[in-house]
């Protein structure tokens, strides 16, 4: 039997004229995006579409879900790997990047296509770590002895059935020397109805400790239903995070950057990251430049209280830890 989050998945936006006509905006929109839709489909549940303003081209939620003529620019700065995700895979869905830390792609899939995604071509079919390729996961992670916690990605883990997601934690809890998994996820902030008992069950059961770091890029992306699932993952004893993108024409704005950190903690959950743009291709017209993003984080500093302020942050291939930009 399906449950909800199932179905509204299953229900989710994919017709870029379904959108238009559902925001009521010119049907001139939809026939640009189809271009760019065919290469990176249109995704968005529902729930996340209902949050946008109606008749607003420039809404920030919209902006970040529908595909545009200039994804389809070359830009020979932009690259299908630009954090060199390939160059980090050690076995079977496991990106081994820094010290202690293994992430896994355990999903193939996510629930909502953000235009921005770094991953939007990485190769999942070769790359997955779960279903016929988890046991040799496993057997990696158990031979690397320094690596103590396990990193949940994709995709978005949360796509998976609450049986696959319980059960591979419970091979990992067999591992001695693993002691924190940590999910990455933007399905409690588009679907928060993925936040049900089944998945709060296990969370709450296992002995490792639980770090759910969320993916929210605009306070508008937060209401009342998302505030309610991330307070049933706090009940559950796991721990919250928040990691934002920059990006131009979102939350590139002092005062949408300082609601975003204070909407964020009033759900229980701290601002973690704020990553400069991953310069992936069809992703260009996002960018904001280095300079703009110091001078936006130098004045959080000024503005909020430091536990609110993220790290402005930049994943560059070949380093030990991700850059602080400051």
């Amino acid at each position: 039997m399906q449950r909800r989050w199932q179905q509204q998945q299953q229900q989710a936006i994919r017709d870029p004229m379904q959108l238009v006509k559902l925001l009521g905006l010119d049907e001139t929109f939809a026939e640009h995006a189809k271009a760019a839709a065919r290469h990176f489909p249109l995704r968005v549940p529902m729930p996340f579409a209902l949050r946008m303003e109606p008749g607003n081209p420039n809404d920030p939620l919209l902006r970040q879900i529908l595909p545009l003529d200039a994804e389809l620019t070359p830009n020979k700065d932009y690259s299908d790997d630009p954090v060199a995700d390939l160059q980090s895979i050690v076995a079977p869905g496991v990106l081994h990047k820094y010290n202690g830390r293994a992430l896994l792609t355990v999903s193939p899939v996510c629930g909502v296509h953000c235009r921005y995604c770094f991953r939007r071509e990485f190769p999942y079919e070769e790359n997955h770590a779960g279903g016929k390729q988890q046991a040799q996961t496993l057997d990696w992670l158990a031979e690397n002895e320094d690596i103590n916690e396990v990193i949940f990605s994709g995709g978005d883990p949360l796509m998976l059935s609450d049986d696959v997601l319980s059960g591979f934690v419970a091979e990992l809890e067999e591992i001695p020397h693993i002691r924190r998994v940590r999910i990455h996820t933007r399905q409690p902030i588009v679907l928060p109805s993925r936040v049900d008992s089944a998945l709060l069950d296990w969370l709450g059961d296992t002995h490792l400790q639980t770090v759910m770091v969320l993916h929210c890029n605009h306070a508008n992306e937060i209401d009342d239903d998302v505030y309610a699932a991330m307070d049933d993952l706090r009940s559950s004893g796991t721990t919250l995070l928040n990691q934002s993108v920059l990006l131009k024409g979102v939350n590139d704005d002092i005062d949408v950057l300082c609601k975003l950190s204070e909407a964020l903690f009033n759900g229980g959950a701290l601002p973690y990251y704020l990553n400069m743009l991953d310069k992936v291709s069809g992703s260009a017209h996002f960018d904001v430049p280095k300079k703009t993003a110091i001078a936006l984080a130098t004045e959080m500093r000024t503005r909020l209280p430091g536990f609110l302020v993220p790290r402005l942050v930049k994943d560059e291939p070949g380093t030990a830890a991700k850059t602080v930009v400051y």
